[in-house]
């Protein structure tokens, strides 16, 4: 008999912690397996088609299948559904996860081809599950956490979360040696990790907010199972626990050995809670190699009425300067997040979040709109806040009391042109510029909303390159008299990324003297004052590997009011792409004598 875990990701970069975590988990206490019962996993993303998906299935002819559900995949896996017992007749359908967990009597219902849905944290379900196929040892009713055509078994008690095994290397604890082959699948995609379950926060619109016993993972065992991790050389880890610095303690014991362990490649990504860093904590902090860790914050709104009432009580000053003093550090990624269409918030309250947000100069500022799962104490209180939400995955505001879908269409389009102009940290030195022609960065991306569907560019969406062109013109359109400026401002911006091989086409003529070019570099290969780095190389192959840049404004400059002050004499910038920052990946960049 064969059994197929399935899960269906976002993207390929993305894996399913929670299928290889009921894998592992039956893998090491299923000790009397039979040998002709295989346990396998099957991975795909919501960009494959469902044909694809099912063909697939087909050939690896599974007894059992048991999808993983998610707000992102429930679609896809709803057609599934109703395809495979067309091909697979015999083969008996099992759902698990959050989509699934809070309205399984009615899904059941929906699907009479299911043959349950196991609900809640699943790792002991799955195995009794397996003892029910394999060994005959145990009935359906005596299952805890399961809903069947019968009912419902039962709730299940939480999960031992020290009785995990290593998800990536389920023998682990017997056995430590190297194996990067057990990752292999793994390549080019993010790593999840748990070193902790639950939460003690309450956030009406989070599905955490039901289990609010947090269960620690014994550090020992953490520290064992991220060198793992150190020893592999892997890019990035993904903390998965919801609040991570919600134990002092703990977060501590973490930071401090990855401090202490750091391979120089590994990145780790962590939610945590600002107002709630301690002293302790922002020294760690401090010491920390840049690109080391990242931390995503949840902002969500900076409205008192609105955190109170989804149960947030956030310390917004806390919050403000533990902020600034990371930023001060410049070595860690800050990630903040909004959500729109919460209790409370207009549009005008919006904007001043959005606002507060932009002057805690986040590396990324993630815009997103309210989703009303399954289960989320936020569901039992739509018709109070007359939340009208989408009736399909992911269950997204469409209007509330408080925010119009008009408004929130155009919240859409400024949410799009924040991950383009400001996330891709591609127009850092010209933004703060061009910010100062409006009243707030939010009426900035609101009148530039308005430019782009004039010109309807949410329709033929412009190419990476053609979007400083389209910035340029907005910016003339509102400051005519500057085109020479923000010209040489997004040529900065543009050089500090990319060695072009052809001059962009909004850039004016560079007026740097070849010839000067060539004494500069021939100088540099001779006795380096700036390019230390090239040993070996040519003056010819110098010029080719950098760039210098002419500039009649000083748009280098750390202020962004010094940047508009024309330049008696011009300057000349050299970039240096071999030394670049780990934390923005922009060039280094320096001003030369020619």
């Amino acid at each position: 008999m064969k059994i197929l875990l399935i899960g269906i990701n976002a993207k390929y970069i993305h894996s399913n912690p929670a299928i290889y975590s009921l894998k592992a988990y039956a893998d090491k206490y299923d000790s009397a397996r039979p040998s002709d019962c295989v346990l396998e996993i099957a991975e795909y993303t919501i960009n494959q088609s469902s044909s694809t998906i099912l063909a697939d299935i087909y050939q690896k002819k599974p007894q059992v299948t048991a999808f993983s559900c998610y707000i992102w995949n429930w679609n896809i896996v709803q057609e599934l559904l109703l395809e495979l017992p067309k091909i697979l007749p015999e083969t008996e359908l099992w759902l698990g996860g959050p989509e699934v967990s809070f309205q399984a009597e009615k899904i059941i219902q929906v699907f009479p081809q299911l043959t349950g849905i196991m609900i809640g944290e699943g790792e002991e379900t799955f195995l009794e599950l397996l003892h029910y196929y394999w060994e005959h040892t145990i009935s359906l009713p005596n299952i805890k956490g399961i809903v069947y055509k019968d009912g419902f078994t039962g709730e299940r008690a939480l999960t031992d979360i020290n009785k995990l095994p290593f998800l990536y290397h389920p023998d682990f604890s017997a056995n430590k040696t190297l194996d990067t082959d057990i990752l292999a699948p793994f390549k080019n995609r993010i790593l999840y990790y748990e070193s902790q379950r639950g939460c003690p926060f309450q956030c009406a619109y989070c599905l955490s907010a039901i289990d609010k016993t947090v269960r620690l993972r014994d550090i020992n065992t953490v520290k064992s199972e991220l060198q793992y991790f150190l020893n592999c050389k892997v890019p990035q880890v993904k903390f998965v626990d919801r609040t991570f610095n919600c134990n002092e303690a703990h977060a501590l014991s973490i930071w401090q050995y990855l401090l202490e362990n750091d391979n120089g490649v590994t990145n780790f990504h962590f939610e945590i809670a600002a107002d709630l860093l301690t002293a302790k904590q922002l020294e760690l902090l401090r010491r920390m190699r840049p690109s080391l860790i990242q931390l995503e914050i949840g902002v969500q709104s900076t409205n008192e009425t609105t955190l109170n009432a989804i149960n947030r009580h956030t310390n917004m000053e806390t919050l403000r300067q533990n902020i600034a003093q990371i930023h001060s550090f410049e070595n860690i990624h800050q990630h903040l997040d909004l959500i729109a269409g919460l209790p409370y918030e207009d549009y005008n309250s919006f904007a001043h979040s959005f606002n507060d947000v932009y002057a805690m100069a986040p590396d990324q500022l993630q815009l997103g709109f309210l989703k009303v799962l399954k289960g989320s104490p936020i569901e039992q209180h739509t018709e109070e806040y007359s939340i009208v939400y989408q009736s399909k995955p992911p269950y997204e505001v469409l209007y509330t009391k408080w925010l119009c879908y008009k408004e929130l269409l155009k919240l859409k389009g400024i949410a799009e042109l924040v991950e383009i102009y400001y996330n891709s940290g591609q127009f850092s030195y010209t933004l703060p510029v061009l910010q100062q022609e409006f009243v707030s960065p939010f009426h900035l991306f609101a009148v530039l909303t308005d430019y782009y569907h004039a010109n309807k560019y949410f329709v033929n969406i412009p190419s990476r390159s053609y979007r400083y062109q389209i910035l340029l013109e907005f910016a003339c359109s509102v400051a005519s008299d500057k085109r020479n400026l923000y010209s040489e401002l997004l040529t900065f911006d543009l050089y500090l990324r990319e060695n072009l091989k052809s001059r962009p086409s909004f850039s004016t003529e560079n007026r740097t003297d070849r010839q000067k070019l060539i004494q500069f570099f021939a100088q540099e290969e001779q006795v380096p004052k700036y390019l230390k780095n090239y040993s070996g190389y040519t003056s010819a192959q110098l010029l080719r590997m950098t760039h210098v840049e002419c500039f009649s404004y000083p748009v280098w400059k750390e202020n962004a009011s010094d940047r508009t002050q024309k330049l008696l004499v011009p300057a000349y910038i050299l970039f240096d792409y071999q030394k670049r920052s780990p934390l923005t990946h922009n060039a280094t960049y320096y001003e030369i004598n020619l």
